[in-house]
C-alpha cells in the first residue's frame, strides 16, 4: 500500500496529494508534523531512527514524525503515529510551522511544511523497531551542547524544529 503526502503551497494550502517516494524524488513542498514530548523534568524523549529508514537512518530525532494523510488532521496524525512509532499517546498542543529543505545522499529530497507539536508524558514507550532503534529522555541543556558540538548526529528537521522551540520557550520565560 503506497502512503499519500498532502501537497502545499507555502501558506499550508491544500493543493492536491502525491505519493510519499515521489514527492521526496521530485523535492516537492509537502505537509508534515514532528512532535516533541517532554517528561515532567522537563526532559525530551529523543530517538535514534532505525538503520533501515529510507533517509536520516541512525540519527536522533525528535518523539515522533511524520506526514499527515489526505483528509486527516495534524493532531489526528501525530496521535496516530506516536501509537504506531512509540507506542504511546498523550496529549499534543500545537507550537508553530516552518518550511526547510534538505538533499540526502540518496538523492532524496525532504521539503516539507512541518507542523511542531508538544506533549507530556512520563512513562516508558513502547517503540516500533522499524521505527526506531534507540531512545532516551535527555536533559534540555545537554541537547543544546550536543548538537551545538556534534550536529551530524542529529536529523535536518530536528536541529530546526529543536531550535525554534527553544526559543519559543526563552521567550514565554521572559514574558511571564
Amino acid at each position: 500500500m503506497k502512503d499519500f503526502v498532502i501537497v502545499v503551497d507555502r501558506e499550508d494550502n491544500p493543493l492536491g496529494h502525491m505519493e510519499k517516494m515521489e514527492a521526496h524524488e521530485t523535492g516537492t513542498l509537502h505537509r508534515a508534523f514532528s512532535v516533541f514530548v517532554f517528561n515532567s523534568k522537563y526532559q525530551m524523549l529523543i530517538h535514534r531512527r532505525a538503520f533501515s529508514k529510507y533517509h536520516s537512518a541512525g540519527l536522533w530525532t525528535n518523539t515522533c514524525c511524520s506526514h499527515q494523510r489526505p483528509g486527516e488532521e495534524t493532531l489526528d496524525a501525530a496521535h496516530r503515529r506516536l501509537k504506531e512509532e512509540m507506542g504511546f499517546n498523550c496529549e499534543l498542543e500545537k507550537e508553530f510551522t516552518f518550511i526547510y529543505k534538505a538533499n540526502f545522499d540518496n538523492h532524496l529530497t525532504e521539503h516539507e511544511l512541518d507542523h511542531v507539536l508538544t506533549g507530556t508524558f512520563d512513562g516508558m514507550p513502547t517503540p516500533n523497531p522499524k521505527e526506531v532503534c534507540e531512545w532516551r529522555y535527555v536533559d534540555v541543556d545537554f541537547l543544546v551542547n550536543d548538537i551545538a558540538n556534534f550536529p551530524e548526529k542529529y536529523t535536518v528537521w530536528f536541529k530546526i524544529a529543536f531550535n525554534q522551540l527553544m526559543k519559543n520557550k526563552l521567550a514565554q520565560k521572559v514574558a511571564v
